[in-house]
């Protein structure tokens, strides 16, 4: 198959640091090669995914407005939709523009991913998308989709086999996101702070209101056993993980995939998550992590946590969310669509 992977043009593939979008559509691309199918980019000009791209625009975070914002996202959709008429058979996209301008490339199949919430303001438009298959990333975000049809369910993975299973032996908890309220940064430390254990805390600060946020409601929580030790590239990140006893997580939102969960499973290290959005799907209670509402029920899980199996964590990470089977189940699913483009091509059989 001939596959164009369409990211959006904030940030490069593979990310640097903070990224989850990038780093799926990155695995994608690389597992797609693996396979023998060719692959082309349209993503930021920084991006390094070893597949040919067409270029978009190079990392803005200082855009000036929303409008700057769509602006720059519809020439970036516009730019690589056009360099590919003809040229390739199947078309997935992970922005919300591309879709919706329903200017697909001239003999492609197309599929849509939805990284984010179908919420009331997206709601409608993806349901007005014509032509394209939906994929959800987790059966929760499908289950919030109202009158969107979803084509498939695919949770996102991780390459396992690059991820070495840690010791666990640090002595501290970790907890790693956005620093937003959604994500319980505040949350996390309230909680080890209960628990009376030391918490490393890795979050992305970029944004006025995430630097707001953490000024107002982390930082004064920080002391010598709750530390904040900035925002870490997939390297420091899977340290960070490997010597942790537990990753605490405690969400405070429907989240439709939480990465951080499963590149801890690959690092044997078990999950003390609330049980919001996909977390269900992804921690088995009791045997990966727990999940909990309460603080002082957090608390007691994370102290619990010494003594899951971190083999068993790690089983898990290998068997249900490696990039091997989230690139199997797309190419399934792209198989499938092309067979139907074919099927509705071919002439009538006159009888």
């Amino acid at each position: 198959m001939r596959v164009a992977l369409i990211a959006p043009p904030w940030v490069p593939v593979p990310p640097p640091a903070y990224g989850g979008t990038e780093a799926v559509i990155d695995r994608i691309a690389r597992g797609l090669l693996r396979c023998g199918h060719e692959v082309v980019l349209a993503a930021a000009a920084n991006s390094t995914t070893p597949a040919p791209q067409v270029k978009g625009t190079e990392h803005a975070p200082d855009t000036a407005s929303l409008v700057t914002d769509v602006a720059t996202e519809l020439r970036h959709v516009l730019t690589g939709y056009a360099a590919l008429d003809g040229e390739v058979d199947l078309v997935h996209d992970h922005t919300l523009a591309g879709p919706l301008l329903g200017r697909q490339p001239v003999g492609a199949a197309m599929v849509t991913t939805n990284h984010g919430p179908f919420d009331r303001a997206l709601k409608p438009l993806y349901a007005a998308m014509v032509g394209t298959a939906i994929t959800a990333i987790s059966h929760h975000q499908a289950s919030t989709a109202g009158e969107v049809a979803i084509r498939a369910v695919i949770h996102h993975g991780i390459d396992v086999d690059d991820v070495a299973q840690g010791t666990g032996t640090g002595g501290y908890a970790s907890f790693l996101g956005r620093m937003t309220p959604d994500k319980g940064p505040r949350q996390a430390a309230l909680v080890a702070r209960a628990a009376g254990v030391p918490l490393r805390m890795a979050a992305k600060i970029r944004e006025p209101a995430e630097r707001d946020y953490f000024d107002l409601a982390v930082r004064p929580l920080l002391c010598s056993d709750v530390e904040y030790v900035g925002e870490l590239g997939l390297h420091d990140k899977l340290g960070l993980l490997r010597e942790s006893f537990a990753l605490l997580n405690p969400l405070q939102w429907p989240e439709p995939f939480g990465l951080v969960m499963i590149e801890a499973l690959a690092c044997g290290t078990p999950v003390i998550a609330t049980p919001c959005g996909s977390a269900p799907e992804i921690v088995d209670d009791g045997v990966t992590g727990y999940l909990r509402t309460q603080r002082e029920d957090l608390a007691g899980a994370l102290l619990d946590a010494v003594n899951l199996d971190r083999v068993a964590c790690r089983s898990v990470a290998v068997n249900r969310f490696s990039s091997d089977r989230m690139v199997a189940d797309y190419v399934q699913l792209y198989e499938e669509l092309l067979e139907v483009d074919a099927e509705s091509q071919r002439p009538a059989r006159i009888t």
